[in-house]
């Protein structure tokens, strides 16, 4: 083993099997952890900022992290950017309130960028459309996966995550926002009306004056961990409404005034539809 000892501080930014790539002065250190993680109980994540031994190649420390999350597994993350296909795979509302959920409890901003518009009927589009003035009445931006301006705009200086369905285009857009990096996508299974995986493993690729980590596909998420308390506030319009019982959930409860917002039209159906499903989800993992 080398010795000589020099600590230096990095970023994670690639994790394959146990081998860790830290970014650190503007180079690469592929690096070990320290069986001490193991012991604390401590993964080491793309996106932590750490301390390494340069000559002996080891992880030291990990900093404390501002956020996490699970999925996919990445720390420190300033942006979601949340790939959601309007088709080929077909648009799952579902999924995205799911990850807008996901991304709220783990205190990270989202972006919703619809791909695949060349793909709809002018129909399918206006209703696009209309779901963009409605999330972005909310305070979420949205854009189309073509604003390539304006999503560098908006990534600039952050560490992004991209997450979606699998088969959105996530690579795709990688690939378009910078050329040489050629990330590697397939077409979608005929079969299973569904993506193919194509991304193996989490890793941040520094395009223009971002990071942005491609991240592995994937079409599920539990509430395992999740309160209804915490749920609610994931649904941001829900607030506008006061309800006559503070403590109300939505659900029975009689003068229910985001109930009433449904009904005529206020909330989008398929938003308090969602809202009940999650509850549901919620209540069968307690």
């Amino acid at each position: 083993m080398k010795t000589d000892c020099v600590n230096m501080e990095g970023k994670i930014v690639k994790i394959v099997s146990n081998l860790y790539t830290v970014e650190a002065n503007n180079q690469l250190y592929d690096c070990h952890a320290r069986g001490k993680f193991r012991n604390d109980k401590l993964t080491p994540l793309v996106g932590d900022e750490c301390e390494i031994d340069e000559v002996n190649n080891y992880i030291l420390n990990i900093k404390e992290r501002k956020n996490e999350l699970k999925r996919p597994v990445i720390a420190n993350v300033d942006v979601a950017l949340i790939i959601t296909s309007c088709k080929s795979p077909d648009l799952s509302l579902y999924l995205l309130d799911k990850l807008l959920c996901n991304v709220y409890l783990s205190k990270i901003e989202p972006i919703i960028c619809f791909t695949k518009l060349d793909l709809l009927k002018s129909s399918e589009l206006k209703e696009i459309k209309n779901l963009k003035k409605y999330y972005t009445k909310l305070g979420i931006k949205v854009v189309f996966n073509t604003e390539k301006w304006k999503i560098k705009r908006l990534l600039k200086n952050k560490v992004v995550v991209l997450t979606g369905q699998t088969g959105a285009g996530k690579s795709t857009l990688l690939n378009s926002l910078d050329k040489h990096l050629n990330l590697k996508t397939q077409d979608i299974s005929t079969a299973l009306g569904r993506g193919k995986h194509t991304t193996r493993h989490v890793e941040l690729f520094k395009i223009g004056k971002c990071l942005i980590a491609d991240t592995p596909g994937f079409s599920a998420l539990d509430f395992n961990d999740v309160n209804i308390e915490d749920l609610q506030h994931c649904f941001k319009e829900f607030s506008n409404y006061q309800c006559e019982f503070r403590d109300c959930k939505h659900l029975n409860e009689k003068n229910c005034k985001v109930k009433n917002a449904v009904f005529d039209g206020r909330i989008l159906n398929s938003r308090y539809d969602n809202y009940l499903k999650f509850i549901k989800e919620v209540e069968e993992w307690k």
